[in-house]
């Protein structure tokens, strides 16, 4: 039972993996795309990363539960990398878009500040399934 529950908890991470690369690099472009206005489609890009912080958080516990919780520590660096993204910097993202800048940087080089932030949390997942870090 626990090589299953191994297992299991091996195709999650890819799977949580796979979906972080997936939401940046064609899921959010895509709703820009096909959605003419831009205000809509950021909220549902807001969304769907806020979903994907809370996924990490959901997988971060279900590692903290299992048996060989200290091999996930680039999946614990990603999680609170999208934590400080989703609950840090957003809020200064939507303070900058309505009022023209916050600390002194306008939306612009807030959204760059957390486009990095999400890749290197992407660069992190990949770090863990990459050198198998997951038996």
């Amino acid at each position: 039972m626990a090589r299953i529950a191994a297992k299991l908890l091996r195709v999650g991470v890819v799977l949580w993996a796979g979906s972080l690369w997936s939401l940046a690099a064609w899921v959010a472009p895509t709703l820009f795309y096909a959605q003419p206005d831009r205000h809509v489609a950021g909220v549902l890009a807001a969304r769907l990363f806020l979903i994907e912080t809370y996924l990490s958080l959901a997988l971060g516990v279900v590692t903290l539960l299992s048996a060989s919780r200290v091999r996930f520590s680039w999946l614990y660096a990603a999680m609170a990398v999208l934590c400080v993204n989703e609950w840090l910097l957003k809020p200064l993202m939507e303070r900058a878009h309505v009022n023209g800048q916050a600390l002194g940087l306008g939306f612009g080089a807030w959204h760059g500040v957390s486009a990095l932030l999400y890749f290197g949390a992407c660069v992190l997942a990949l770090a863990l399934v990459w050198n198998d870090d997951l038996r």
